[in-house]
């Protein structure tokens, strides 16, 4: 028996202490309605369900991003639902034209209301918008270009070597291309021709080594092409001898066309496009669009035939566009909803269990304060001994 240190008031304390720290994160994950309050919970639990909130908050802003394109894509079908109204009212017109039942003056009317639809028809294409971003108007075209060669603004760079067994030296070249039509320079193709030329001296061996150049930030790459020559005589030859050429072609998609991020990870995105529906676009200029005479009547009509194919492409490619968007919205809400379970499994506070905790804490705490109180009683007994 010992007098300065009671072990058992000091052991009763510290299981005392212990039971109210955990009885303080029992209560704040019955507060809180979490498994994981912090880092020190479960450190690996956390990590995982950061990333699953990622994910959960992508999937629902994809989700919502899903159906803003639907909007658009709406908006875009109602205009051209229109558009097709209007082409076929000047079918009709031009059918009615067609007819020698009709005087000039007849013709002439008819032709003032063709020419009337047809500005609307443009006005539509200019004003259809969404959020601001006109839809037909072919700033949204798709665009894919590969044209010939044409040189604007060239550069032409002279090497000459006069030594023997002199080759080329790799090298790197930037090649900056302007804009054209407002679009990007990466969406521009890009077309660079090789040519290498050399005199003969003697005993030669020339060659154009490997190279690349950066368009765009675009790396293009060309193979080296090779020349030999071999003049024994020791004397100039003046021959001129072209080299193979060496063509580098690049073929850009034009970045100016509806991109929709459908997805919570990077390139997960539809991309579309919808072509301008303007009269000129759809092959109904001005100078062709003439009903005044019978001939004329008939060539409208054939016309006015391709012009309502091309709108109902455009629509049909729309509608497959919003059927495929509402394919995905389904997908994204059921996926959503597996990973937000998961990450409930994983964070969220099991409440009956935690409560069945609490409540064994509570015990131990008052059991623990009734062998503190039998603890401090100890060294009373010391005195009664040294009293006996």
């Amino acid at each position: 028996m010992r007098i300065n240190h009671n072990l058992s008031a000091l052991n009763a304390w510290r299981q005392i202490s212990l039971t109210n720290s955990n009885m303080s994160k029992t209560l704040e994950k019955l507060s809180s309605g979490l498994r994981i309050n912090r880092a020190a919970d479960d450190a690996a639990g956390l990590a995982i369900s950061e990333k699953m909130r990622g994910q959960i908050k992508g999937l629902d802003m994809a989700r919502k991003n899903a159906q803003d394109a639907i909007s658009l894509i709406q908006t875009a079908e109602g205009a051209l639902n229109e558009v097709h109204s209007i082409l076929q009212r000047m079918r009709e017109l031009a059918v009615q034209a067609a007819s020698d039942t009709n005087t000039d003056v007849d013709r002439e009317n008819i032709q003032a209301e063709i020419e009337q639809l047809r500005q609307e028809i443009d006005r539509i294409a200019r004003s259809t918008e969404f959020n601001t971003k006109k839809l037909l108007n072919g700033n949204l075209e798709s665009f894919r270009a590969n044209p010939e060669a044409n040189i604007v603004n060239g550069g032409i760079i002279d090497l000459t070597i006069n030594t023997l067994n002199q080759n080329a030296k790799e090298g790197t070249y930037l090649v900056e291309v302007g804009q054209f039509r407002g679009s990007p320079t990466s969406a521009l193709d890009v077309r660079i021709t090789l040519v290498t030329t050399s005199s003969v001296y003697s005993t030669i061996v020339t060659s154009f080594a490997q190279g690349y150049v950066l368009v765009g930030g675009v790396t293009l790459r060309w193979d080296s092409t090779v020349l030999s020559i071999s003049n024994y005589n020791g004397l100039p030859s003046g021959e001129v001898i072209d080299a193979a050429v060496a063509r580098i072609e690049g073929k850009y998609t034009g970045s100016d066309y509806l991109v929709f991020q459908i997805g919570a990870n990077e390139g997960a995105n539809m991309i579309g496009g919808i072509d301008a529906v303007d009269s000129k676009n759809l092959g109904l200029n001005t100078s062709l669009i003439d009903v005044t005479s019978q001939d004329g009547a008939e060539r409208v009509i054939s016309l006015i035939d391709a012009a309502i194919d091309k709108v109902s492409g455009i629509r049909s490619k729309l509608g497959a566009m919003q059927n495929r968007l509402e394919h995905t919205i389904a997908n994204l809400g059921v996926s959503s909803e597996n990973l937000t379970s998961s990450e409930s499994r994983i964070r969220d506070a099991d409440m009956a269990k935690q409560m069945m905790f609490f409540t064994k804490q509570q015990i131990l705490i008052q059991s623990g304060m009734a062998m503190l109180a039998q603890a401090n009683t100890l060294p009373q007994n010391i005195l009664q001994l040294l009293r006996g």
